[in-house]
């Protein structure tokens, strides 16, 4: 991710001061910019994100990985500087998320959902986070539960009931990332879908966000809130 935030760096004009590692003197990195992006690992993100606070640095925060406990830990304290914390930085996947949650809202239960994500062969979860989120953005707009979901079908599963989401994840090649959310209703069907061909998708976005944050009040924000997003 690095060298993808550098090569963005460069396409925005922007400069990237330090490029640091757990290893190295964090302090001091931190001394030498404006705002601080975080790629790194749950166990690296509370002492830079200390270090942080303490300095007054404005943080993009993009790493993944932290217990449930200790993200809610990590959000208070983060809560101290103008912080941009979100799990996928691609400006195309942030708006499918806007455009998914309108239309679940929109839609009623004659429509049903389906969701379709494929990623490439060596991919370890499933289904992709942004798919999770992308189902909690459903199950929102309806009043759904997780026993809403369906992953995969097989067998005799009887009739599809309409408070029910299918989820199929798909795996091959070197695919980046893609997913599909399919409204099925009487009479037509509209399907949003978001492609992700090159890794610098996140770069940018991170780097966009980076440019925003500097301009906030201290609080938890998400990229919802630097494209302008929330209703």
């Amino acid at each position: 991710m690095g060298i993808a935030v550098q090569a963005a760096a460069v396409e925005l004009g922007l400069t990237i001061a330090a490029t640091v590692s757990a290893q190295d003197d964090l302090a001091a990195a931190l001394d030498l910019g404006d705002v601080v992006v975080d790629f790194s690992s749950p166990k690296t993100t509370p002492h830079l994100l200390e270090l942080a606070v303490k300095k007054r640095k404005p943080l993009v925060i993009g790493t993944t990985g932290h217990d449930a406990t200790a993200k809610l830990k990590l959000l208070a304290q983060a809560a101290g500087v103008p912080t941009v914390w979100a799990g996928n930085f691609s400006v195309g996947v942030n708006l499918l998320f806007a455009l998914t949650s309108r239309a679940a809202r929109t839609l009623d239960d004659r429509f049903d959902v389906e969701l379709v994500e494929m990623h490439h062969r060596h991919k370890q979860d499933a289904p992709s986070g942004t798919a999770t989120r992308l189902l909690e953005l459903i199950m929102e707009a309806r009043a759904l539960g997780d026993d809403a979901l369906r992953h995969g079908r097989s067998g005799i599963t009887g009739e599809r009931s309409p408070r029910e989401i299918g989820v199929h994840a798909v795996r091959g090649g070197d695919v980046v990332g893609e997913h599909s959310v399919i409204f099925a209703g009487p009479g037509e069907r509209l399907e949003l879908t978001h492609k992700a061909s090159d890794r610098m998708i996140f770069a940018r976005g991170a780097l966009r966000a980076a440019l925003w944050v500097v301009q906030q009040q201290p609080g938890v924000y998400d990229m919802q809130d630097v494209l302008g997003l929330k209703a």
